[in-house]
């Protein structure tokens, strides 16, 4: 258990799990086209929030989604998706133009890599319904007071000053109610700078149970460029055990509130082969994971799985080294599914590949 928080400690049956987000229309070219050659698209819907939400409602939690999507097609299908995967969709915005006035759902294009080709995405969301919509109106306590785990992304506030309001809000409000607050620090270049997320999740640490992403080693080393540290041959090194323990350790001096720290490390061989491990902070103990050597059918959502395979151990009160592998182990079952989202219910099969008595190395 994770001392000092009683929310990890109740009945699994009785935990309700929340997040909030964008969910997007994904455009995908067939057969692995490049987009300036393809004559059709494979439409389906992701989003980070969007696809932890999905994983965990296919793995049995209770699992509600709070968006805005624009009150026409495209936002009805968006939210038929999440339904038929059995997530709670009840406090979802179906906006009107008066609310949102390019009243649109924000779209991005994968170019999915082949080999030593590797993927492209292609973001059309600026100006969404998520992002326009005014949420000084909205009553986040009423949202928020039925349940016991939320979890939030640093993508969302990249959008707009109203998302990163809304997010603020929500991390607050959540304390207030004593929630578990789960928050993965997610950086994309073309929403916003470095220095913006940095400043920005920096002020979400103080409210946050449990951190997600890479972000914990850049945010400690309080450097400008993403990718600083150690290289060789000009590839970034994936620190050392020892390195990532002391990381962890300092981050947690600094931010005592947080319980628990997770990051997976990816080793890119090809675009269609990857190895995947994680470290973990839980307890005052850093653990590492096993190492997953996999073939790739789709990486989109590779993370969001990770995150959701933490949070389903956490919820179910594994041991942690149970939990950081089970959390790896869902992300590489997502590899193998087309798709954002880790849309499957068969945990005994993610139990499998985590309980497999030798690692999967090259």
């Amino acid at each position: 258990m994770i001392h000092g928080n009683p929310i990890l400690t109740q009945n699994t049956t009785q935990k309700k799990f929340i997040t909030a987000g964008e969910i997007m229309l994904r455009l995908t070219p067939p057969n692995y086209e490049k987009i300036r050659m393809s004559t059709s698209f494979e439409a389906s819907y992701g989003g980070s929030e969007a696809n932890i939400a999905l994983a965990l409602a296919n793995l049995g939690v209770d699992s509600t989604f709070f968006s805005v999507v624009p009150n026409n097609s495209l936002g009805k299908s968006a939210v038929r998706q999440l339904r038929s995967n059995d997530v709670h969709c009840t406090p979802m915005i179906l906006s009107t133009p008066e609310e949102t006035p390019t009243h649109r759902l924000g779209t991005y294009y994968l170019e999915t890599g082949y080999g030593i080709r590797p993927s492209k995405v292609i973001y059309d969301r600026k100006h969404s319904a998520m992002a326009e919509y005014d949420y000084s109106g909205v009553d986040l306590e009423a949202l928020l007071k039925d349940f016991d785990w939320l979890h939030l992304s640093g993508i969302t506030p990249a959008l707009s000053p109203n998302c990163a309001d809304l997010v603020m809000n929500m991390l607050k409000t959540a304390k207030e109610l004593g929630l578990t607050v789960s928050f993965d620090g997610n950086f994309r270049s073309t929403l916003w700078s470095w220095e913006e997320a940095r400043d920005y999740c920096t002020q979400c640490l103080p409210y946050v149970d449990i951190l997600l992403g890479i972000e914990p080693y850049h945010l400690w080393r309080d450097e400008s460029n993403p990718q600083a540290g150690d290289y060789k041959d000009g590839v970034p090194l994936q620190p050392s055990y020892e390195q990532q323990d002391e990381i962890f350790n300092r981050f947690v001096e600094r931010y005592p509130n947080i319980k628990c720290i997770a990051r997976h490390v990816r080793y890119a061989h090809s675009g269609s082969e990857n190895s995947l491990k994680a470290f973990m902070y839980y307890e005052g103990h850093t653990f590492e994971s096993k190492l997953f050597t996999f073939t790739i059918l789709d990486r989109v959502g590779g993370g969001d799985a990770f995150a959701s395979g933490l949070i389903y151990a956490m919820l179910h009160d594994y041991k942690p080294m149970d939990m950081i592998n089970f959390a790896v182990a869902s992300s590489v079952i997502k590899h193998t599914i087309h798709g954002d989202a880790n849309i499957t219910d068969d945990v005994e099969s993610i139990r499998n590949l985590m309980n497999m008595n030798y690692d999967i190395r090259r």
